[in-house]
């Protein structure tokens, strides 16, 4: 994946159903187990489809978070609950 097209990706996530979230500024989580139990299995093999077009994206972690930290879509975890 190229950084030009982290915002297609998203989008293309966000599509599917799958609520994808920036976990603090270095970490994010594709949560379809969050989404209804009839759709997980969809979702997951599209959420699969999705990654393996746009491909290898670790290089990108920070940038992604940033992107979904800038749509509003992030926790923040206080200190006392990382493990």
């Amino acid at each position: 994946m190229r950084k030009d097209q982290i915002p297609d990706f998203i989008e293309e996530i966000i599509a599917t159903g799958c609520p994808i979230t920036a976990v603090g500024h270095d970490m994010y989580v594709f949560a379809e187990i969050d989404a209804p139990e009839e759709d997980v299995d969809r979702i997951a093999e599209e959420i699969q489809v999705i990654c393996d077009r746009y491909g290898e994206r670790d290089h990108l972690l920070l940038e992604i978070v940033a992107h979904l930290r800038s749509l509003g879509r992030f926790y923040d975890l206080q200190g006392e609950t990382l493990h």
